[in-house]
C-alpha cells in the first residue's frame, strides 16, 4: 500500500518548509508514503526548497494555472505514481500533517472513498463571526448539492482512495474543493468526514482579494456545477417560478378586465405576462436539453474513468514530472494498476517536463 501526499504550490517558499515538517514518512496501514508537490508556476524557490525538504515527486507546471488545474494535475501524477491513497493539504500550513493518519483511517477500514477534514471553523481564531457565519451558509448549499453530510466543503485538507480518485475530474478554473464534493456525491464514491486541527494562520488568501469575492466566485461555481449534474431541476424549478409569476400578472389583468372593466387600461400586464411565460418556456427547453446534455456528460465521464484506467495498466508517465529529493523513491513510477495491485516491479521512466 502506497501513501502519497500532494502539495499544491505557488510561490510558497516560505510557508512549504513548515509543511514539510509536519508531514509523515509512515503511517499505520501504509508500506510507502512518499511526498509529492505541484509548482502552480512559482517564481521563487519554491522547488529548491521543496528538493531540500526532502520531496519525492515534483509536479512542474510551466505557467500559473490556477489551484483547480495544479490539484487535477497532482491527482493524475499521483495515480501514475501507483497511489492507492492520496492525502492533498495545502502549501500555506494551514493544516496539521500529524492529522494525516486520523484523516485516511475511514479509508484504510473501507468505510469511505473519500474523506474531508473538518476544521470546526467555530473555532478557528481568525475566523470572524460574519466568516464563520458564511462557511456554514455554503457549506449546507453544497450539502444539498451533493446529498452529503460534509461540515465543511472548502477544507482543502482531504483524502482520497484510489477509486475515487480516478473517478474526479476537475473542470472549475478556481477551485477544486467545491466541485468535488457535488462530484462525488453524484457518482459512487462514499464521503466522509474527520475533524481535523489548523495551524495559526501564516499569510491572507491568494484566491479571492476579499470576502464577498469569494461569495460571489463560491456561489457562481456552486450553481455552476450543480447545473451540470442536475439541469432539469435547476431550470425547471426557475421556468415555474417565471411561469407561477406570468399567472398572477395574467390574473391582475383579468381581474381588471372581468370585474372592473377597465381592461383597456391594463394591457401592459397582459404583455408582461406574454414575455414571463415566453421566458418560462424558454428556460423549460433549456432544461430539456441540459438534461440531454448530462446524460451526455455522464457517458464522457465513463469514457474519461476508463481511459485513465487504460493510461494507469499502460504506465503512461506522469506529464510535467520530474523526480524530488528524497530518499529515491520518486525517481521510479509505478506502472500497472497501481501499488496494491501491481507486480512490486517498477520500471525507469524518462522524466516528462513540458
Amino acid at each position: 500500500m502506497k501513501l502519497i501526499i500532494q502539495i499544491p504550490c505557488f510561490n510558497e517558499e516560505q510557508t512549504l518548509p513548515l509543511v514539510l515538517a509536519d508531514l509523515p514518512r509512515r503511517v499505520d496501514g501504509f508500506d510507502t508514503v512518499e511526498w509529492l508537490i505541484i509548482d502552480d508556476g512559482s517564481t521563487d524557490a519554491t522547488i529548491e526548497v521543496a528538493r531540500a525538504g526532502g520531496v519525492d515527486h515534483i509536479v512542474r507546471l510551466t505557467n500559473n494555472k490556477g489551484l483547480a488545474a495544479g490539484f487535477q494535475a497532482g491527482l493524475d501524477a499521483c495515480l501514475k505514481l501507483g497511489a492507492d491513497v492520496i492525502v492533498n493539504t495545502d502549501g500555506d500550513n494551514q493544516y496539521d500533517g500529524k492529522d494525516i493518519p486520523k484523516l485516511v483511517e475511514p479509508i484504510l477500514a473501507g468505510k469511505a472513498d473519500m474523506v474531508v477534514g473538518n476544521r470546526e471553523v467555530e473555532t478557528i481564531e481568525h475566523f470572524s463571526p460574519l466568516k464563520v457565519t458564511l462557511q456554514r451558509l455554503g457549506s449546507w448549499v453544497v450539502r444539498q448539492a451533493s446529498s452529503t453530510e460534509v461540515p465543511d466543503t472548502t477544507s482543502g485538507f482531504r483524502a482520497y482512495n484510489r477509486e475515487a480518485a480516478i473517478q474526479m475530474a476537475v473542470v472549475s478554473k478556481f477551485t477544486y474543493t467545491l466541485e468535488t464534493i457535488i462530484q462525488a456525491g453524484k457518482q459512487l464514491v462514499a464521503v466522509d468526514h474527520v475533524a481535523i486541527r489548523t495551524n495559526p494562520k501564516t499569510r491572507e488568501s491568494r484566491l479571492f482579494p476579499s470576502m464577498w469575492s469569494y461569495v460571489r466566485r463560491n456561489s457562481v461555481s456552486i450553481f455552476r456545477i450543480y447545473s451540470q449534474y442536475e439541469p432539469l431541476r435547476v431550470f425547471m424549478t426557475a421556468a415555474a417560478v417565471v411561469g407561477i409569476i406570468a399567472m398572477i400578472v395574467w390574473a391582475r389583468f383579468a381581474y381588471f378586465y372581468i370585474v372592473e372593466d377597465e381592461g383597456a387600461g391594463h394591457v401592459q400586464s397582459l404583455i408582461l405576462g406574454a414575455v414571463l411565460f415566453n421566458a418560462a418556456m424558454v428556460l423549460a427547453a433549456l432544461g430539456i436539453m441540459g438534461d440531454l446534455m448530462s446524460a451526455q456528460r455522464t457517458m464522457i465521464q465513463r469514457t474519461f474513468e476508463r481511459v485513465r484506467r487504460i493510461e494507469l495498466q499502460l504506465g503512461v508517465a506522469p506529464s510535467h514530472y520530474e523526480p524530488g529529493a528524497g530518499d529515491g523513491k520518486g525517481q521510479k513510477p509505478t506502472t500497472g494498476a497501481g501499488a496494491g495491485a501491481a507486480t512490486g516491479k517498477t520500471e525507469e521512466r524518462d522524466v516528462v517536463r513540458l
